[in-house]
């Protein structure tokens, strides 16, 4: 799953730095899955359009969704792709959460929600403006498949590409803000049971390479 090239393509074509990147899938081989990239940055409103034109507020840049349909027959594959993108990006970690299906008896309605967030479908805007914009023609469907079947989400922040740089104290990045590949670690098989929360640490501190 060439997860490295896609994020590397967008930071490319849109000029933007990113704030967290996060990935979604649903344990069944050979469906889509959703990455989405989270933007840091403002689009200023004016009353006027002249370049001279005082700001009058500052509307967040909306995420980006994209589905990608590569194959892969195991999930494991899926968490490997995150963990390479994330060591190569130079996150400090990659957080990997199994949720279970929304759908079943005693659910809180917030699930509901971070379903929806996940495989970005946001439901509503904020001041009228969009939270996400997505490409992503199968969402609605993983969205069903999630809510009764559970789904796996992955959250790193980048500090290749990202707002990270200045306060990344790790030993491990280049001057460029990554890491050479392969990754060291090895991943851990989910078990999709319940709510599971599973962290690959990458980093060591600058300012005490021996801490844990």
């Amino acid at each position: 799953m060439e997860l490295l090239d896609r994020i590397e393509d967008q930071v490319a074509s849109t000029g933007l730095p990113l704030f967290a990147i996060t990935l979604a899938a649903v344990p069944c081989p050979d469906t889509p899955v959703i990455l989405t990239l989270h933007w840091h940055g403002f689009i200023k409103e004016t009353l006027a359009e002249v370049e001279q034109a005082e700001a009058v507020s500052y509307t967040p840049i909306p995420s980006s969704a994209l589905q990608l349909n590569e194959r892969w027959r195991d999930l494991v594959a899926v968490d490997r792709a995150a963990m390479d993108a994330a060591w190569e990006l130079g996150a400090w970690d990659v957080q990997r959460a199994e949720r279970p299906g929304c759908m079943r008896p005693g659910a809180e309605s917030r699930e509901a929600l971070e379903c929806l967030q996940a495989f970005g479908s946001f439901p509503f805007g904020i001041n009228g403006n969009q939270v996400v914009v997505a490409d992503a023609p199968d969402a609605d469907d993983l969205v069903e498949v999630a809510a009764r079947r559970g789904y796996l989400m992955w959250l790193f922040r980048p500090v290749r590409g990202g707002i990270w740089g200045e306060y990344a104290d790790d030993a491990t990045l280049t001057e460029a803000g990554g890491r050479t590949p392969p990754c060291p670690l090895l991943p851990i098989p989910p078990t999709c049971e319940g709510n599971r929360k599973t962290v690959y640490r990458f980093g060591v501190p600058a300012s005490n390479p021996f801490a844990s």
